[in-house]
């Protein structure tokens, strides 16, 4: 893994509204414009949308897939220095994620890769998720 490494994208990911109505539950948030689909058709956006973490909560399994497992006993996602949400996510949407390397730190433990994690929408112009997240790679 070197920075201006670039992994992806995933393959697609279908946002359906069980899968809306599923993180709602996980997570109390029961909006109406992401769970009430006849509300919502009249809404801001013509259906219901994911919710911003919802959108989220899809990066790891996207990364598993595309980017590389560095050796050791184990991996973590560290946190998030920055997220933006810059388009909403309609019910029906498909999302893949890429992922770039922006900064490495090896340390004597194993090390930590920054990378800015992009979420595209299939057939939008522009991202529906930016975010820059830290993993932890320990020997």
């Amino acid at each position: 893994m070197n920075v201006g490494d670039v992994y992806g994208p995933s393959g697609w990911i279908e946002v359906t509204q069980d899968r809306i109505d599923a993180f709602a539950e996980a997570t109390d948030d029961h909006q109406w414009i992401h769970v009430d689909p006849a509300r919502a058709k009249d809404g801001p956006f013509g259906s219901t949308i994911a919710h911003g973490y919802l959108t989220l909560a899809l990066l790891p399994a996207a990364s598993y897939e595309v980017v590389p497992r560095q050796g050791g006993s184990m991996s973590i996602n560290y946190g998030l220095n920055r997220v933006r949400f810059p388009a909403p996510v309609p019910v029906g949407s498909r999302l893949r994620a890429s992922f770039e390397v922006v900064d490495l730190d090896e340390q004597d433990w194993g090390g930590q890769a920054t990378m800015q994690a992009t979420i595209e929408r299939d057939g939008a112009d522009k991202p529906v998720c930016v975010a820059e997240i830290v993993f932890r790679y320990y020997r």
